[in-house]
């Protein structure tokens, strides 16, 4: 039997059926992979894309959804097929595909990518999880107070409870035991974006269409350059809105050996990706017709809907239960790349390899301590630096080119055998260097916004 590269086979796991590289049986297919993704995509991200729109206007950001939508669409199919080795085996993670497709040192550049992104978009997770939590007090002190109240309230105390909830769902031992959970997830995204929409409609069918620009609209109340920074922030929100191509080896690891992995994770990627370009089509474009050039960062927690504040309600806590399942997809391969490295450093050690059964769960030492240490860091971090939409387009800047284009397109080229300056080359090339171009100066804009909000804050004192 082949040595496990990611996970331990567990006690009586031997007498189970195994794949072809001597592992429990992978019972995922199609619908489970696609809960995966969408539970992965329509995160965060959906409820700033109304902001985004009004950064940009009708046009371009309408173009910008479309394309970003389409390039993560063909990159992310051509990273489908570096699962298998030419030889056949599998490529457990997006580093080792990295590793076999491009050698050298490149997979170590894709590691520190991948896992620096997906730190942060926990912590992103972490903060919009707690503003939504907030929101559902603020909703029901403005129905009380009336909508001249301020009502500002503290988020630390939600960002404590998402962590205490996720130091019980972290000890979830891998991937394959989370399928549950994202269709769950994937539900609540359903939900909050539909409320959204119907809220959406409802404003601008009884109030009149707000103000909107079919270009990027004109802003009388700051500089021009500060406008700029702000076109910048918003690339790099839609960019973020994409993202899952971190955790798409991963994914496609959960699947059936037949059909081939490959062609059932490329289905997946369709039916997600068009899933959540739809319900971002809607909300954004919605959104931007009810909120006008004035949207909030964030639709449903910035109040620009106020009633009925039941329904409200609703949408934010279907926010936080999705957050709470999306946070568990993104952390996973972070977990699985340390607690792998240490078996392999530590093969001998108790504290890192045996499980202790507890009825129906199984503990380990090391996953309990380490997995509550991470949720407990990412935790003190989002407290320190809870700025949403600055926090969304720097994690969409340094995700979007690297591992959603460079990593995929280089993978190709070598594994389709395309000739160096031929007419498919250049194309690609030109592809990869233009996404590029939108992750520096969306990059360059987050960092700015960041750098504003730091100076502007409180530590440990967040309000909603």
């Amino acid at each position: 039997m082949k040595k496990q590269d990611s996970f331990a086979l567990e006690k009586g796991e031997a007498a189970q059926e195994l794949d072809d590289d001597g592992q429990i049986r992978r019972t995922g297919t199609w619908l489970s992979a696609s809960a995966h993704i969408i539970t992965a995509v329509v995160g965060s991200g959906v409820l700033s894309l109304t902001w985004c729109l009004a950064q940009l206007g009708w046009t371009l950001g309408t173009f910008l959804l479309l394309i970003f939508a389409v390039i993560s669409w063909y990159t992310c199919t051509l990273l489908t097929n570096c699962y298998r080795s030419p030889t056949g085996a599998r490529n457990y993670t997006y580093m080792q595909a990295v590793k076999t497709n491009l050698g050298g040192r490149q997979h170590i550049y894709c590691a520190i990518a991948q896992y620096e992104t997906l730190i942060g978009v926990s912590i992103g997770y972490t903060i919009t999880a707690s503003i939504s939590m907030g929101a559902i007090k603020r909703s029901n002190c403005f129905k009380k107070y009336g909508h001249d109240k301020g009502c500002h309230t503290l988020n630390s105390p939600y960002l404590l409870i998402f962590a205490g909830i996720e130091l019980i769902l972290s000890q979830l031992p891998n991937f394959h035991k989370l399928s549950f959970l994202s269709i769950i997830a994937a539900i609540m995204s359903f939900v909050y974006s539909t409320i959204g929409m119907g809220l959406s409609i409802a404003k601008f069918a009884g109030g009149g269409l707000a103000k909107t620009s079919i270009g990027m609209p004109p802003r009388e109340d700051m500089s021009s350059k500060d406008n700029i920074w702000n076109i910048f922030c918003a690339i790099g929100d839609i960019a973020f809105s994409y993202a899952f191509a971190d955790v798409l080896v991963e994914i496609q690891d959960t699947l059936k050996q037949s059909p081939p992995e490959n062609k059932v994770m490329q289905t997946a990627t369709t039916i997600g990706i068009s899933a959540s370009t739809f319900f971002y089509m809607l909300c954004g474009l919605l959104g931007y017709a009810a909120f006008g050039n004035n949207a909030p960062g964030n639709y449903l927690t910035g109040f620009g809907f106020y009633d009925p504040f039941w329904l409200v309600d609703i949408a934010n806590l279907c926010i936080a239960i999705h957050l709470l399942g999306a946070y568990q997809v993104i952390v996973q391969p972070v977990f699985g790349f340390v607690e792998n490295l240490s078996r392999r450093k530590w093969p001998q050690s108790r504290f890192v390899n045996k499980e202790y059964s507890i009825g129906y769960f199984r503990i380990n030492l090391f996953r309990l301590i380490w997995r509550s240490a991470y949720v407990i860091l990412t935790t003190l971090v989002a407290m320190m630096f809870p700025f949403f939409n600055a926090f969304l387009a720097l994690i969409g800047s340094t995700t979007f080119w690297p591992l959603t284009v460079y990593f995929p397109i280089e993978m190709h080229i070598v594994q389709a055998k395309i000739r160096r300056y031929s007419f498919r080359w250049i194309c690609l090339r030109a592809l990869s260097l233009m996404c590029l171009f939108v992750s520096i100066i969306a990059a360059a804009g987050s960092i700015r916004e960041l750098v504003a909000s730091v100076q502007t804050s409180k530590l440990f004192l967040s309000e909603s």
